[in-house]
């Protein structure tokens, strides 16, 4: 018989949720450089003016992870996956109107 105890933690995210660079790079697993280069190929949009003052929304980790699922699965270099990501939201866009 095993003692193995698992403990598992959950974050709930919501459109009010708000990252700082360091907590978008410690969700994403991934480094501020990488993530300012996303910044910087448009994939993503953070509130403020210098990068110590960005705030990023919760999209921003859902995009932060498509892109990562992208490169890692299909090889896609980072201005592919913005051009994918920008028609797969068109697309969910489209069929959101046409299902109203």
């Amino acid at each position: 018989m095993s003692n193995e105890v698992i403990i598992s933690s959950v974050t709930v995210l919501d459109d009010n949720t708000r990252f700082t660079l360091l907590e978008l790079c410690r969700f994403g697993q991934t480094s501020a450089e990488w993530i300012i280069e996303l910044v910087e190929e448009g994939v993503l949009e953070p509130e403020g003016s210098e990068i110590g003052d960005w705030r990023f929304g919760a999209d921003a980790l859902k995009r932060l992870q498509a892109v990562q699922r992208l490169q890692r699965d299909l090889r896609i270099n980072l201005p592919g996956a913005a051009l994918v990501l920008e028609l797969l939201e068109e697309i969910e866009m489209l069929r959101q109107r046409y299902e109203s």
